[in-house]
């Protein structure tokens, strides 16, 4: 049983699920919508609503905290000057999750995840 575990593993490694996520949320903040498998949107929701409440203070800090995060530049760069101030009055919900169609070769539910 996987009672009080923290999150999905995703059939994956810690590193590469982190490269996974890591990568997912540059997308995210480049495109501001994605499509992906719905265990992955869940997940990332998790990660990128963190992301965001370290962006929101907007300070030197926050920058490097992101930034270890990201380890990119312009997707860091966006995320705190341009996403985040237009959270700031927003306790959580940054981002939308809405199923979209069933994947035809595995059957595999597919989602849209989308910046608020």
């Amino acid at each position: 049983m996987r009672h009080r575990k923290a999150h999905r593993k995703l059939g994956r490694t810690t590193s590469h699920r982190l490269a996974l996520l890591k990568n997912l949320s540059i997308a995210l903040i480049n495109e501001g919508k994605i499509e992906t498998t719905l265990p992955k949107a869940k997940e990332l929701r998790s990660y990128f609503e963190k992301l965001v409440t370290k962006a929101k203070v907007g300070d030197f800090n926050a920058h490097r905290a992101v930034f270890s995060k990201l380890q990119n530049k312009d997707a860091t760069k966006k995320l705190v000057e341009e996403i985040a101030p237009t959270h700031k009055d927003r306790n959580g919900g940054y981002v939308a999750i809405k199923r979209t169609v069933i994947r035809k070769g595995d059957a595999t539910q597919l989602a849209s995840i989308e910046i608020l």
